[in-house]
């Protein structure tokens, strides 16, 4: 099969590579239909983030059952599914206390990161890791469920309710779906993003709306500050921002990876002002389910702005100024196999 691998040099190749076969009882085989672009596939390429070369890129991904193992019940070949990334043992203590999300065994099992992941034409993972996609439900939106997982989990992290403002930095793909989640949930939402082309994607997707929750912002824009109850730091590396545009008692929620950020606090700030500053990890996957069923109610197929084949990754992560010294000409990129 075709597949895209990380190379040495932080960049990815379009190889063959062998095709994954149900060989354990409880794999599932996926035809790949697509997959969505993370802010972390960028985030390794431009030296954000780690992962080991050889490896086959990318978890954002739906598609069809091709092949399952023989103790496989749940899932038959043909059928749409949704693949979830975030693996764990459950054997270990922290999965034993169902705390799935910091299983202590990650080593070998961070899907397209340490272990073969989507941006290929099939992709292995465990049965329980492999979700139904609802009836009518279709692959763009589809798509955009894992996203929507990881936004739920910081914005439930936040402790957002309805009535409360919330300001996500970042207006990203992931951003967005914060935005939509939190307005889901019936927050005020002001969403802050720096660049001129995709203030107006977002801006795009939410004029759909009409109610005016949700505003876009640059970030020294007047009146931001101290304005919100959540804030969620997208990006990673904007905690000291976060902090300036929380309201006091505000909870900032650190999101987005970058593991090359570090920021100065004053503690005494922190403590004067009842602000919390919260981390909230992977999500859990006990979070999948309820992320497929927000779906429904949510146009996450907005995002989706652009598909390449694998063929053309090149331009598809060019478009999310993953090549040195080009800008941002998408929102949410999806590679789609031949």
């Amino acid at each position: 099969m075709k597949a895209l691998i990380l190379d040495e040099g932080r960049t990815v190749s379009l190889v063959d590579h062998p095709k994954p076969a149900a060989t354990a009882p409880t794999d599932v085989v996926v035809r790949v239909v697509q997959t969505g672009i993370c802010g972390t596939d960028r985030s390794v390429l431009v030296g954000k983030f780690p992962a080991e070369p050889g490896v086959v890129m990318g978890h954002e991904a739906v598609g069809t059952v091709d092949a399952v193992g023989s103790a496989v019940t749940a899932h038959k070949p043909g059928d749409r599914v949704i693949i979830n990334p975030t693996l764990y043992c459950g054997s270990c203590p922290s999965c034993l206390r169902g705390h799935w999300d910091f299983c202590v065994n990650k080593a070998g099992t961070e899907v397209g990161l340490d272990l073969d992941g989507a941006f290929a034409e099939y992709i292995r993972l465990p049965e329980r890791f492999i979700h139904a996609m609802p009836e009518g439900m279709d692959f763009d939106r589809a798509v955009v469920v894992e996203p929507l997982a990881c936004a739920l989990n910081n914005i439930e992290a936040g402790r957002l309710t309805a009535g409360e403002t919330a300001v996500i930095v970042g207006g990203g793909p992931v951003g967005v779906v914060c935005a939509m989640a939190a307005r889901h949930y019936g927050a005020r939402v002001l969403l802050i993003e720096p660049d001129p082309y995709r203030q107006e994607l977002c801006r795009t997707v939410f004029a759909q709306d009409g109610d005016g929750r949700v505003s876009v912002h640059t970030p020294d824009e007047a009146g931001l500050e101290r304005r919100g109850d959540v804030v969620v730091d997208t990006v990673g590396n904007l905690l000291e921002q976060s902090l300036g545009y929380a309201a006091d008692r505000g909870r900032v929620v650190i999101m987005g990876y970058h593991s090359k950020a570090s920021a100065t606090v004053r503690p005494l700030e922190i403590l004067q002002r009842g602000l919390q500053i919260i981390g909230a990890g992977d999500y859990n996957s006990r979070l999948f389910p309820k992320a497929i069923e927000l779906a429904r109610w949510l146009p996450l197929e907005r995002l989706v702005t652009h598909r390449f084949p694998l063929e053309r990754h090149e331009e598809a992560f060019a478009a999310l100024a993953a090549a040195p010294g080009t800008p941002y000409s998408a929102l949410k990129v999806v590679l789609v196999p031949e």
